[in-house]
This record gives C-alpha cells, sequence and structure tokens, in this order.
C-alpha cells in the first residue's frame, strides 16, 4: 500500500475469483474477512469454498488475509485490534474499489467470526466506496462467562490449538458435518492472535453498542446452532438485530444444523447461497433506469 491512509505501508495477501464478465454494473463485488485462527484459505477449502460458489454465479469475490494473518502485515497491538483492522481494512478496500471494483455496483462485505465486527467496524466508518451490505456469520454479543478469564491467561502472543481441539470448537455434532470434515479444512489453519480473542470477550460488547447505531446498509446474520464459542438462542439474535437501529433490512436467524464454521457444514452450500443471493439483491436494489 503506497496511497495515504491507515495502511500506507503495509503489504496485504489473499486470494480471488473474477469470472467472464465481472466488470458489471449489477454484480457486487464480495470482500470477504475471516475470522481469527485461519487465513483467507478459510473461504476456499475444495468441496466448501465460498470462492468458488461466488464465481459460480458470476460473482466476483476478493478474500482479504488480515493484518497479521497469512503475509498481511500486522497492525499496532496498542488499543483495539478490531478498530486498528477495520481502519487497514478500509483503506485497502478504497484500493481494491479503484482497482478492480469499479465496474461493479459497490462492495459488499461477508464477515466471519472476528472478521464479523471488524466488518462491522468498517461500514461505521462510512467509507468513501461504495457499501452495498454485509453478511455477517459466526458472531454475537455475550460468550459463554469463563472465556475472558481463559483468553487473558494464556502464555504468548497467540494460540495453536491442535487440529482436534479447534475442530472441537468450530464444529456441532458429528452428523452436522460430512466425513472428510474436519481434515479437508485443516490446511486453513493458522494461530490465531490472542489479542483478537481477549477483545472479543471483554470489550466487544460495548464496541457493538458504539457502532451498531451508525451501520446503515442492509445486514444479514446467521449463527449456528450449535456455535460454542458464543451464547446463541433466538433471544441474542433479536438483541443483536435490534441495535442495529439504523440498517434499512436486518435478516438475522440461527441456522441449523451447524457449528461456528458454518461453511464447513452439512448446509454450508445453503448458507453460502444465502449470502450470495442477500448480496446479489443488495446490488439489485442499486439498479436504476437508464438515461
Amino acid at each position: 500500500m503506497t496511497s495515504a491512509g491507515p495502511a500506507q505501508g503495509m503489504t496485504f495477501a489473499g486470494r480471488r475469483r473474477f469470472s467472464e464478465g465481472a466488470d458489471n454494473e449489477d454484480l457486487p463485488l464480495v470482500v470477504a474477512v475471516h475470522g481469527g485462527g485461519y487465513t483467507s484459505a478459510y473461504f476456499d477449502v475444495p468441496g466448501y469454498s465460498l470462492l468458488d460458489r461466488a464465481a459460480g454465479l458470476g460473482v466476483p469475490i476478493i478474500a482479504i488475509n488480515r493484518p497479521g494473518y497469512g503475509g498481511s502485515s500486522p497492525v499496532s497491538p496498542d488499543g483495539s485490534m478490531f478498530l486498528a483492522n477495520a481502519a487497514a481494512l478500509d483503506h485497502l478496500i478504497s484500493e481494491l474499489w479503484e482497482a478492480t471494483g469499479a465496474g461493479t455496483a459497490g462492495v459488499f462485505l461477508i464477515g466471519h467470526s472476528i472478521g464479523a465486527p471488524i466488518s462491522m467496524a468498517i461500514a461505521a466508518r462510512k467509507p468513501k466506496w461504495p457499501l452495498l451490505g454485509m453478511a455477517l456469520s459466526g458472531c454475537l454479543l455475550r460468550e459463554p462467562k469463563d472465556f475472558a478469564d481463559i483468553w487473558a491467561a494464556l502464555p504468548g502472543l497467540t494460540l495453536d490449538s491442535p487440529p482436534d481441539q479447534k475442530a472441537a470448537r468450530m464444529f456441532g455434532p458429528d452428523w452436522t458435518r460430512r466425513d472428510d470434515m474436519p481434515e479437508a479444512g485443516y490446511f486453513a489453519n493458522v494461530p490465531v492472535l490472542k489479542a483478537e480473542l481477549v477483545e472479543s470477550a471483554s470489550t466487544w460488547q460495548n464496541m457493538f453498542r458504539e457502532i451498531a447505531p451508525r451501520i446503515s446498509v442492509p445486514v444479514h446474520l446467521r449463527i449456528g446452532e450449535f456455535d460454542r464459542l458464543w451464547i446463541t438462542d433466538d433471544e441474542q439474535v433479536t438483541e443483536f438485530a435490534a441495535g442495529l437501529t439504523s440498517s434499512p433490512r436486518v435478516d438475522a436467524e440461527v441456522f441449523p444444523a451447524a457449528g461456528h464454521a458454518i461453511d464447513y457444514h452439512r448446509g454450508g452450500a445453503a448458507f453460502q447461497v444465502q449470502q450470495l443471493s442477500f448480496a446479489l439483491d443488495c446490488a439489485a436494489r442499486r439498479i436504476t433506469k437508464r438515461n
């Protein structure tokens, strides 16, 4: 990044799918923001790939490696990691928009897990590039009460869980996944930044109260029925949705038969189609009469 802004001097990595005719003013440019302990590869596991599914619909998509993950430069650990990520990614997306998205209807954010509050913080910044809407998953307001102490007590700056322990947090019961999971997604695993876990369990609720009313685009929200990282029920979803007071449209539900990583469950295809359909609908609502 060479232009002036919060991400000046930073390097970013990621992956993308741009199909024939992606430069289309009736389509969204989807930008996917991964959670903690993954890279953009989270969205590109064979057989479960959001990137492939978007390409199949002709929708251009970019999955970013967030700061500190997968070769992307880190942000300062001082202050809020979520807000620092949001500032850097707002700057990055402005350049991506100018370089690859200006022929589309606008940008649609997809944020999973910690990528969800970061996506919300981006929207609350009122970016200069056109934001159509967002789809969030794996995020609500309250984690189980002991999580804050558990994360704070971790030694070092990262948590590198054994794959089977991480899978226990990411998945619902065995019957909710196919036989190739969780192993098929192991290659996308990386250590999670401790500071992100601590912030999620300690200050996120207060941050939500500050940023949610500033979000003025449509929001799609899904949380897995068996998500073990959040206190999950219909009341929690309703409370989250009610906080989005400036959003013109909120579609919020518990997603059945899935854990935290909904994409990797048997219903993952339906989930991804819901997100992409919402993105396409947001773009369609921007269509105006041609002169």
